[in-house]
């Protein structure tokens, strides 16, 4: 069928057509689904054929003509086979599902990369930030939508509706979901704020059930405490930097008594990465002091901490968010390439603001308030994507107590 589908011409035959596939897929158990993947692997790759034609024809005329040519005898048929599925009503949402299942078995099949590149490929085109809508949710917004965000809530747990209640209903809560128009109920990335006196640095303060709300217009800080992705078929894609930026505006529109918009942000892999760095004794990003202080520490025990583990800690912390690089020259935690990619500033380090047992476990309860300054949001994003510089307040910078000669020779 999906020979057919590529085959044909007809537009109201092929969305016939790709509406049975997808529905044939959806419906099919694991095992088939597999097979399927295989199939796009193995029966939908380039022609090689056709390729090496196109490479001679090139070579032999070097025209506009034969380069194109070349071009699309390059592309595997699986892409224009996406492209014609995604005519299909629900296309685009069965395909971001498609990837999903995908990603699941990539680890045990990698030869399945090849078609998660061409998922990678089109998705990048059809999610470009030009696509999506921003919109905001309160608790009006129809029970649907709002069930979504509990279950895709990924940095801080939502355990029941009265939670959910709590950070979209009282006047100085906030919640902004981006929306495909392809995907009209499925919420892609949503953004919870709070609007505060102050800069928070503590989720116990910022999620205190019995806290009291303040008027919105009494605040003059927005904290963006939890941004979480909410397809799981999307990982890796990009939705464009700068989505923060809109919501920066549209608060900032709604409520211009706001001055201040900064984050309390998770640092998800700092714990494992510092139990590496104190199982190598040549890193320089610990100072000799620094690491005997902290082997010696039980770290997951933050009742414990003393003045020289929290002076470690913080040193290590910033050690982390701006030496530890992938082989890219990107920042390896996360949360911070994307909030840097977004044109923040890493503000402040702040310890023990999160006590709960993942967070404890994945950062020794570590957050971070990047700042986003709507005057610098667009110079910081080019500094980063132009040279992956980290941009930081100096206080931050001071923190770093590194065997630094040893860094800078590296």
């Amino acid at each position: 069928m999906c020979e057919l589908l590529l085959s044909r011409r007809g537009e109201a035959t092929g969305v016939a057509l790709a509406s049975v596939i997808l529905d044939a897929y959806g419906k099919a158990d694991a095992d088939a689904q597999l097979a399927f993947l295989r199939i796009l692997l193995n029966g939908f790759d380039v022609d090689q054929e056709a390729l090496e034609k196109a490479i001679e024809a090139y070579g032999a005329r070097r025209d506009p003509v034969s380069a194109s040519k070349l071009h699309d005898a390059a592309e595997p048929k699986r892409q224009e086979l996406f492209r014609r599925l995604n005519m299909a009503p629900g296309g685009t949402q069965a395909l971001v599902r498609m990837r999903e299942h995908l990603l699941q078995r990539l680890h045990a099949e990698p030869e399945l990369s090849a078609v998660d590149t061409d998922f990678i490929h089109l998705f990048s085109s059809w999610f470009n930030r030009g696509f999506l809508t921003l919109q905001a949710m309160d608790w009006r917004t129809p029970a649907n939508i709002l069930e979504k965000i509990i279950r895709y809530e990924a940095v801080h747990e939502i355990t029941d509706w009265d939670e959910l209640r709590r950070r979209v209903e009282p006047g100085d809560r906030r919640c902004f979901a981006f929306f495909h128009p392809q995907m009209p109920d499925e919420p892609l990335i949503f953004v919870e704020v709070a609007l505060a006196r102050e800069i928070v640095t503590s989720m116990d303060v910022l999620l205190d059930p019995d806290r009291t709300p303040i008027p919105a217009e009494a605040a003059n800080t927005a904290v963006f405490y939890s941004i979480s992705n909410c397809q799981a078929g999307l990982k890796g894609v990009s939705f464009g930097s700068l989505l923060i930026k809109q919501v920066v505006a549209d608060l900032q529109q709604e409520l211009p008594n706001l001055r201040k918009f900064v984050t309390l942000s998770p640092v998800p892999g700092f714990a494992e990465w510092l139990r590496q760095q104190l199982a190598e004794p040549s890193s320089h990003l610990i100072s000799k002091a620094d690491r005997a202080v902290l082997g010696a520490a039980d770290l997951l025990s933050p009742g414990e901490h003393v003045a020289d583990v929290r002076k470690a800690l913080l040193s290590a912390a910033a050690a982390y968010l701006l030496h530890a690089k992938r082989a890219d020259g990107q920042p390896l935690d996360p949360v911070a390439r994307f909030h840097l990619g977004n044109g923040a500033r890493l503000q402040h380090i702040n310890l023990l603001a999160d006590r709960s047992g993942r967070a404890v476990r994945q950062s020794i309860g570590i957050m971070v308030n990047y700042l986003y300054d709507p005057k610098t949001i667009e110079e910081n994003h080019e500094l980063f994507a132009e040279s992956r510089q980290v941009v930081a307040s100096p206080e931050t910078r001071k923190l770093f107590q590194g065997d630094s000669i040893e860094i800078e020779r590296a």
